[in-house]
């Protein structure tokens, strides 16, 4: 019984999704769970004291859509002076015109593939003639641009694991590293946007875990190394949002199973069935329709990594059953996690 509630999501539970802790007039309240009341613990309660904000410099990767999208804005609505790097500004893309449409002094859209160090030290040099003194530095890099895919290990090509840790892992090595000066000058933040599945793996989901368990290992070395230094690191570990960052629809979902069976072996489609094939393929388009659809809760996350005095080395913003999971799946011994998980 136990196992069973334990492996369905809070969305499939009586009761209530919860964000997993609210905090009102300085005091923690408890959350109700159905009929049960408790302190929920899944998601830390954020303090109050912050960084006069002034017009401190943030660089944000990914702004064409989803969390870089409303970053950038709410970063810019607190009075950062934000540069928005966006993938498609050169094509014109929606999310980039409707951020130019601020006509603001304090957002500045940017064109940056985080796989091209072409474009990055572009960045770096439209970042050092805006600043009025670049020896004083940037405040703040938040390493949000990233890809995701699926797929069994042996439904999925050595190219696209190739693809996908180019821009989630090795992208934000290369922005850490071309935009560090800065920071160090400025005793700033660096935020990485990780996941939950940097800290746990999940089946079909291998390309994407080991980016993100590479972007975890990084930014703990990181923040080692910058800690004499006085450089704050921040990781921010997000839940399921897919359905609030359009990372897939079920026409992508779709193409990518298409395109993955026309290139798998012989053998491997042999073994394993196109039915077996197909379960898969629909195991995922309903774990990408059940995500939160509110970004909120990442949103407040990063700002407080980024404004906190005192800012988290870690934030998990997710639903509590998830957040439960990786605990569960990161301090248990295997045996107990695979029989609740994965058996």
């Amino acid at each position: 019984m136990l196992a069973t509630r334990l492996s369905r999501p809070l969305s499939r539970l009586p009761g209530k999704t919860l964000s997993a802790c609210d905090r009102e007039n300085g005091a923690r309240r408890p959350l109700l769970l159905g009929s049960t009341s408790f302190i929920p613990i899944g998601r830390r309660t954020y303090a109050s004291a912050a960084e006069p904000v002034g017009s401190k410099a943030v660089l944000v990767t990914g702004c064409d859509s989803g969390f870089g999208f409303s970053l950038a804005k709410h970063l810019h609505s607190k009075g950062f002076l934000v540069f928005a790097g966006c993938l498609m500004k050169d094509k014109g893309h929606d999310g980039v015109k409707e951020l130019d449409s601020l006509n603001s002094d304090r957002l500045r859209t940017v064109q940056l593939n985080v796989c091209s160090s072409e474009e990055v030290e572009k960045a770096v040099e439209i970042v050092r003639s805006s600043l009025k003194d670049p020896e004083k530095g940037m405040w703040g890099l938040v390493n949000n641009a990233g890809i995701s895919t699926f797929g069994e290990v042996e439904f999925t090509s050595l190219e696209t694991y190739k693809q996908v840790a180019e821009v989630n892992l090795w992208g934000t090595v290369r922005m850490t590293k071309s935009f560090l000066p800065f920071i160090r000058r400025a005793k700033g933040r660096v935020v990485n946007i990780s996941s939950m599945l940097g800290r746990m793996a999940n089946p079909a989901r291998s390309p994407y875990c080991i980016t993100k368990f590479g972007v975890e290992a990084f930014s703990d070395c990181l923040r080692y190394e910058m800690y004499p230094l006085g450089v704050k690191v921040s990781v921010v570990e997000p839940g399921n949002f897919i359905a609030a960052t359009s990372l897939y629809s079920p026409e992508s979902i779709q193409a990518i199973a298409k395109k993955m069976w026309d290139e798998l072996p012989e053998v491997v489609r042999k073994d394993y069935g196109k039915k077996y094939f197909d379960e898969k393929i629909a195991k995922m388009e309903t774990y990408c329709s059940s995500g939160s659809t509110d970004t909120s809760p990442v949103i407040d996350a990063v700002t407080h990594a980024l404004t906190a005095t005192t800012p988290y080395t870690r934030y998990h913003p997710m639903d509590y059953y998830w957040w439960l999971r990786m605990q569960i799946m990161t301090h248990l011994p295997g045996a107990i996690s695979d029989m609740i998980y994965i058996r």
